[in-house]
């Protein structure tokens, strides 16, 4: 302000009244100010003002990783659309499922001042992200990965009994090598879908074989490694489980490639929905997610929070439902839909 200033021969004030609107200035020396604004390149700081005044920057940050799950980045519509109707602007960085990169990250939006952060917490996030956020007292809410932490609000799907019911529907199907391709350890989404997975292999009678669960690193690359593997033993698994629908490119890429025709030769059914899920050939069988709902959510918990700092954190879990489609072995017609 003070280089407009100087450049339009103006005082302080002067530049003050011409940006804020505050007091009505002659015309020539309004022009004289927007021309020096427009010279100097001078943005108006909205977090200087909303600092001097004491108030909020009206800005939520979200910090995610769309490189090992890009369909994360269902999220964004829905919480960018909800923070809009509450007046506020988000601001989105990308993790890289890096702990280090999120420290940073995060630490980066504490010191923008932004009003509220949701975080989809990386593997490592324990050990200096999440602790550095529970001492800043910022309303916080941990979105899909959730945490066994006692001080922080949390929404995300029920994994568990969802890929349980993946397996109840293949078993059905008589299937009793049913492989499981899993994803990044560390993360609570990838141990509680394998916990569904051993559930519903358990209730099924099917005794569990270790050489049957595949690491995928929730990457298409990894996944279809891990399929082919899969494929090398014997016998052969005859239905594959890939534990997110970034591992569910991969598993179709090499099974395309490999020329092996589902469900003739092997049962697919993932967990995460594609928008084209009913688009390939055969469409696929899969848990989807209510991500709309969790967005929503999400925005909700944190405004809560923002009104009362000292309510009991709260953990939510959003029902998925089972889409069943032609990849498992169905029929033509589709089998209903069914909450899990």
């Amino acid at each position: 302000m003070s280089d407009v200033a100087r450049t339009a021969g103006v005082s302080m004030s002067t530049v003050s009244h011409v940006i804020n609107g505050t007091r009505v200035v002659e015309p020539t020396t309004l022009q004289r100010v927007n021309d020096a604004i427009k010279t100097t390149g001078y943005r108006h700081n909205r977090l200087a003002r909303a600092l001097a005044r004491g108030a909020g920057t009206q800005s939520v940050g979200v910090a995610l990783s769309a490189q090992s799950n890009p369909y994360l980045a269902d999220l964004v519509m829905p919480i960018e659309a909800s923070l809009t109707d509450h007046g506020s602007l988000m601001l989105l960085g990308e993790t890289h499922e890096d702990a280090a990169k999120e420290y940073r990250l995060v630490n980066a939006l504490l010191d923008r001042r932004v009003d509220g952060i949701i975080l989809a917490p990386t593997p490592g996030a324990g050990e200096q992200t999440l602790p550095m956020l529970a001492k800043s007292g910022l309303p916080v809410v941990l979105l899909d990965r959730l945490v066994d932490a006692a001080n922080f609000d949390q929404v995300g799907s029920d994994n568990t009994e969802p890929m349980a019911g993946i397996v109840d529907h293949l078993a059905g199907h008589g299937h009793t090598r049913i492989a499981l391709i899993a994803g990044i350890p560390g993360l609570s989404t990838s141990g509680e879908r394998r916990e569904g997975y051993l559930r519903g292999l358990e209730r099924n009678g099917i005794t569990p074989i270790p050489g049957l669960v595949a690491e995928g690193g929730s990457s298409a690359g990894e996944a279809g490694r891990a399929m082919e593997q899969l494929w090398r033993r014997h016998p052969r698994p005859t239905a594959i489980i890939p534990a997110n629908n970034y591992m569910t490119v991969g598993v179709l890429k090499w099974l395309r490639q490999a020329r092996i025709s589902v469900p003739d030769d092997v049962a697919l059914a993932g967990f995460d929905d594609f928008e084209w899920s009913d688009l390939i050939d055969p469409p696929l069988t899969a848990v989807a997610q209510n991500w709309i709902t969790i967005g929503q959510r999400a925005i909700e918990m944190l405004t809560d929070r923002m009104a009362a700092p000292d309510r009991p954190p709260r953990t939510e879990r959003i029902v998925a439902s089972l889409m069943v489609r032609q990849s498992c072995g169905c029929g033509s017609d589709d089998v209903p839909a069914r909450g899990i």
